[in-house]
């Protein structure tokens, strides 16, 4: 009987037990004093309804509720929580002693209500870590109390004058302090600022070349500042070999191997320096190739400087020459904005099948000399593999164009040719990646040009078409006065950098030696993309149709190729 007692008391004990630990918590308020609409939260916890009322208490109390507080009413099985305004407090007086002129001037002076001289102090404390005084204090002092009226000093405490010091590298970069000095835009002997050491570490954390380990660190010594950024390289530099299987036009029935090599070198010594060559065949006599080479912060200037070479020979037509000298200029973290000069050269390479023509062939001797201007802007969440974000690129340039006439053709055919005229262009780029879920993205992006002249001819116009354009398509397959295409993909991935593709690709080309004229090509395909522990490989299986080549699969074109990072 004892023994059943007993066990009939610790049941009642333990239910007990759990209905407390079952007690709703309420929390309930007003926004104002004199409002009836009531505000109710419910909490299982008090931890966690103590956060919330810790939280309105700050809020309130900001508001000049200085004696307000939350009151307990316990109600069955509820705490019901309840806020008391008390009354409202505000300031009759605030004397200003030490704050400087241009902080006045800066921010105003303090009003007369309870909230602005604290929100000033807030205020005023930022400004000075932006003006080299991260250990000024500000506070209110001699405070007195009338009735609900508040009256007291401010008192402003500037501490010692902080200037920049030479940054600090930390972690196995090779990047050179001065070229990081450059791009952190953190002078030497210039005024601290912690706006523009924030702002600092979100340029560092968008270079294509390393990354930000971590936040930058600051140490103090002598009236300096000195960052300290931890960085790490990113795999950037690339070799790419790309082989292309397409149906031989010259031998029925034999398949023709196209290739590409893509190399480009970034961040060489450390500052900034890159260089790229890209080489491709397109077909039996087709090549193109292409030479960059870019210098950051020439002389330690803002400005760099690139110059670029491209040759394109077309079977026994023509070839194509051009030489580029850029100037470029970060105008923000994200934008860039160059200036650049080029000349642009072509000749014809046979006239033999072209002298007893009676009208000038479609391609021509030229010389094209132009000046343009360029921006770039660029909001991508990550230089090497985005996930979200968006981009902007465009150029446009003007310059005078010379027809050259060739001793091979007659010379009437030249007869009221204009020799010299002007002739201007222009290329734009918009892409944008949506991330939706964990394995699923997509990218569109939208490209187009126009190339604006009396007389143009085929060795003028853009090339575009092949894998990195219109896919479905042979490289520069082809020829635009002007154009415009749009890219279409869902991706699924599977890893950080590892997906599968279904894409589209739609376009709209003008091409005047064509019939007809305008052409609308479109392709659709699947793919993938393979991140491994050496590079990049890529698979890419392409049906395209245009005016010139039906929808068939004996047509398809398929890319694959590896690209090595390091």
């Amino acid at each position: 009987m004892k023994s059943l007692f007993l066990t009939l008391v610790s049941w009642i004990a333990l239910g007990q037990s759990i209905c407390h630990g079952q007690e709703l918590i309420r929390v309930e308020w007003t926004a104002v004093p004199t409002s009836k609409v009531k505000l109710i939260r419910d909490f299982n916890e008090k931890e966690e309804s103590k956060k919330i009322t810790d939280s309105l208490s700050r809020v309130f109390q900001a508001q000049g509720f200085l004696e307000g507080f939350f009151q307990e009413k316990p109600q069955a099985d509820t705490l019901l929580l309840l806020w008391n305004f008390g009354r409202l407090f505000s300031w009759e007086k605030v004397e200003l002693e030490g704050i400087p002129e241009d902080f006045l001037r800066s921010l105003g002076k303090p009003g007369s209500h309870y909230p602005d001289p604290y929100l000033w102090i807030d205020r005023a404390l930022t400004h000075a870590e932006n003006q080299g005084l991260p250990f000024a204090t500000l506070r209110i002092d001699r405070l007195t109390i009338s009735d609900s009226l508040l009256s007291g000093v401010m008192v402003f405490d500037a501490g010692p004058r902080i200037t920049w010091d030479s940054l600090e590298i930390s972690g196995d970069s090779k990047t050179d302090v001065r070229y990081l000095q450059q791009v952190s835009r953190l002078t030497p002997g210039g005024i601290f600022s912690q706006e523009q050491l924030l702002k600092a570490a979100q340029t560092i954390r968008r270079s294509p070349y390393f990354s930000l380990s971590g936040e930058p660190e600051l140490t103090f010594q002598t009236q300096q500042a000195r960052p300290i950024f931890t960085l790490q390289d990113r795999r950037v530099n690339v070799f790419d070999g790309v082989v292309g299987l397409l149906p031989n036009e010259n031998e029925s029935g034999k398949v023709l191997i196209t290739g590409e090599v893509d190399l480009q070198l970034y961040h060489l010594g450390g500052k900034g320096r890159d260089f790229s060559l890209n080489w491709q065949r397109l077909n039996i006599q087709s090549q193109a190739l292409e030479l960059k080479a870019k210098e950051s912060f020439v002389f330690r200037s803002p400005l760099d400087v690139s110059v670029g070479f491209s040759l394109l020979k077309q079977d026994s037509s023509f070839v194509n020459r051009s030489f580029e000298f850029d100037f470029g200029y970060r105008v923000s973290d994200d934008g860039y904005l160059n200036f650049f000069n080029k000349r642009q050269a072509g000749d014809l390479l046979a006239t033999d099948d072209l002298s007893l023509d009676q009208e000038l062939p479609s391609s021509i001797d030229y010389r094209w000399n132009q000046y343009g201007i360029g921006l770039d802007w660029d909001k991508l969440d990550s230089p090497v593999s985005p996930r979200r974000g968006s981009r902007f690129q465009g150029t446009f340039s003007l310059g005078n164009k010379r027809i050259l006439q060739n001793t091979g053709l007659p010379e009437e055919l030249y007869s009221g040719l204009e020799e010299s005229s002007a002739q201007y262009q222009g290329w734009f780029s918009g892409e944008k990646h949506v991330f939706i879920k964990s394995s699923w993205g997509m990218w569109i992006r939208g490209v187009g040009g126009f190339l604006q002249n009396q007389n143009l001819f085929l060795n003028e116009l853009y090339r575009l078409g092949g894998l990195k354009s219109i896919r479905g398509f042979n490289e520069k397959n082809f020829f635009a006065k002007n154009f415009g295409y749009l890219n279409l993909e869902q991706r699924l991935f599977f890893d950080q950098n590892s997906f599968l593709i279904v894409f589209a690709d739609l376009g709209i080309v003008e091409n005047p030696y064509n019939s007809p004229k305008i052409d609308r090509p479109f392709s659709f395909g699947t793919g993938i993309n393979l991140d491994t522990d050496g590079g990049l490989f890529s698979f890419v299986l392409a049906i395209g149709k245009s005016s010139a080549q039906p929808i068939s699969f004996s047509y398809s074109r398929i890319h694959f190729g590896y690209l090595a990072r390091f």
